[in-house]
């Protein structure tokens, strides 16, 4: 029940919506109801009854009777006619409701969908970036699109689904008590046992599309996988490899989906089953009522009628447990995200940035993700203002995390980083993150035009002259202007329409134009040709003046104009020194320029990070 409170609590906005498609139903329930015991005269007048009810009535034929008084005409036929035209009446009434109630459903399960999509988006873009290492990109996908799909079904479907069959019910009961209660006793049997006998089977239900859900999350992830690395795939030969693991997991997910369904499915046989039990009872005592005074032929067809009407909104009413129960999975799902802890949120007594004065410093800082091992251990280290620090060690050191620090993508387990002498958990994050220019080896373009990648998040609306000044000094201003619609080309998804040395260059333009006071370079030059390396080089050094600078490198060029470096090894600061110093010092760093000085290929690997 908690879930269902929880899931409706997004219809708020929707309330009026709400209550008109309610009344909505209701009015179209009660017209079916009507148009079904006007049956009654019907069959009265097309038999050559001289009048709409005989004295005997029962007390609908006494309500209709004096409803019609006043229009019937004398002549049974012109009566017939009349009462016919104000059936057509009212079933056009009714399918004018059932047709508004449809509408406002759909309003209200659309907007209720796009809502928890959008809220689901806020709580992604609070959490902190190690959360997005633990769930796979295509899980979050799954989770955003089609369990906000699912989800929104239960709300649509409780609004013209249940709520109209149970206002269906209740005008057809209170119909059938009418013409007879004895009967109508009987009918109503079965809702009893029908619960009974479903209870297991939702359990059941509720288990296997929860498993079901997570294998079709699987299915995304690696659809998205195949999609992103699909040159790596090409290149590699693992076009096979990549099919059967899909297979698997797409066969997963048939069979996890075909397990709940082969139980939701009994939910409809069962009750359809227990309706015809009673509706044979109910024949059996109806030909012996139907020989009475009490209830004449035309009645009992109209009671007949009415019951056969009633099992279809039972069996609707019966199978919506069954049916929700995938839509509140899917909710469960969205909730799970929508509860997680806000990591990314700052405290509300959290100060505004004032800038670096003095110096960064790292105290005694460890740091790993989950439960897992240590990244970085007992690390201290002071970056000056308007100092470059080169961070250099093998693949898996620490340098990345060490990086994420300052804008607080990742937190320390131990220790802390202060800037002139605060602890970074006092300032808010985006004040604090305003302050800093990153540039990573993959540098993200988004599917937009030039100018807005350029001129990204607060920058977004600066002005063309300055957009242009800060492509000029990223060296990005004459490729850009070879470019199909110049500064209002868009660039495609994940800007495949540019080269690895053009998309490097325009996020050094984003920083640029960002004008930070401290810089985080990680392999900003990685994977570059020596055409593409030397102008992103150039621009980078530009970037880099009058500015405090982090760089993660590899290059002995970025490397050796360092004031400091500092050599990580296994989460630790080994070595720090001057590039003359290290080098004489015969340590790891010496190593590792003798590595690079010896071969240009094998120091990627050896000192390229980007993994931790």
């Amino acid at each position: 029940m908690r879930r269902y409170r929880r899931l409706f609590g997004f219809t708020r906005p929707y309330r009026l919506a709400f209550a008109v498609g309610f009344v909505a139903a209701v009015v179209a329930s009660a017209l079916d109801g009507l148009t079904l015991v006007l049956l009654i005269p019907v069959l009265r007048l097309l038999f050559g009854a001289a009048t709409v009810a005989p004295d005997a009535a029962t007390l609908v034929e006494r309500v209709i009777a004096g409803a019609l008084s006043g229009v019937l005409s004398d002549d049974p036929r012109a009566a017939l006619r009349t009462v016919v035209l104000v059936v057509l009446a009212v079933v056009a009434l009714k399918n004018v409701a059932v047709y508004g109630a449809g509408v406002l459903s759909q309003y209200v399960q659309g907007g209720v969908a796009r809502d928890l999509r959008t809220a689901l988006h806020r709580r992604l873009a609070a959490l902190d970036v190690a959360y997005f290492h633990r769930i796979r990109g295509g899980q979050l996908l799954s989770r955003v699109l089609s369990d906000a799909d699912e989800a929104r079904w239960v709300v649509s479907e409780a609004l013209i689904g249940v709520l109209q069959n149970a206002a269906l019910i209740a005008v057809y009961v209170g119909l059938l008590f009418a013409l007879s209660w004895r009967l109508t006793l009987v009918t109503l049997a079965i809702a009893p046992l029908v619960v009974v006998v479903l209870r297991p089977i939702l359990r059941r239900i509720r288990h296997r599309i929860a498993e079901a859900l997570e294998d079709r999350g699987e299915v995304a992830a690696l659809a998205d996988e195949t999609i992103q690395g699909i040159r790596v795939v090409k290149a590699y030969g693992g076009e096979r490899h990549e099919h059967e693991r899909f297979r698997d997991a797409a066969q997963r997910y048939f069979d996890g989906v075909l397990r709940a369904q082969r139980f939701a499915m009994l939910a409809s046989p069962v009750s359809e089953t227990l309706g015809a039990a009673v509706l044979t009872v109910l024949f059996l005592l109806g030909t012996q009522a139907a020989a009475t005074p009490m209830l004449r032929p035309e009645v009992f067809v109209a009671f007949v009628t009415l019951s056969l009407r009633l099992l279809p909104p039972v069996k609707r009413l019966s199978q919506f447990p069954a049916q929700a129960e995938q839509s509140l999975a899917a909710a469960d799902r969205l909730f799970a995200v929508l509860d997680h802890p806000p990591e990314d949120a700052d405290d509300p007594r959290a100060e505004r940035f004032p800038g670096l004065h003095h110096a960064i410093e790292l105290r005694d800082v460890w740091v790993r993700y989950d439960r897992e091992a240590w990244v970085l251990r007992g690390v201290d280290l002071t970056i000056g203002k308007g100092e470059m620090v080169a961070l250099v060690g093998p693949s898996g050191a620490g340098k990345s995390t060490l990086a994420d620090l300052l804008p607080r993508f990742v937190e320390p387990g131990r220790g802390t980083v202060l800037i002139d002498g605060v602890s970074i958990r006092q300032y808010d994050r985006r004040s604090l993150r305003r302050m800093l220019g990153i540039v990573d080896q993959h540098p993200v373009v988004f599917n937009d035009t030039v100018r807005n990648n350029i001129a990204y998040g607060d920058a977004a609306g600066a002005a063309h002259e300055d957009i242009v000044a800060a492509a000029v000094a990223a060296n990005a201003h004459d490729f850009i202007m070879r470019l199909p619609h110049g500064y209002d080309t868009v660039l495609g998804e994940r800007g495949m329409r540019l080269s690895g040395g053009e998309r490097q260059r325009l996020a050094i333009a984003r920083a640029v134009l960002r004008d930070p006071p401290i810089l985080i370079l990680d392999e900003a030059t990685a994977h570059l040709d020596a055409a593409a390396e030397r102008l992103v080089q150039e621009a980078l050094a530009r970037l880099s003046t009058n500015r405090t600078v982090l760089v993660i490198a590899h290059r002995l060029a970025t490397v050796a104009r360092a004031d400091a470096i500092v050599v990580l090894e296994d989460g630790r600061i080994v070595e720090r020194g001057t590039h003359r110093d290290l080098v004489a010092s015969g340590g790891l760093y010496q190593r590792l320029h003798d590595l690079l000085a010896g071969d240009a290929d094998v120091p990627q690997a050896a000192l390229a990070g980007g993994d931790a």
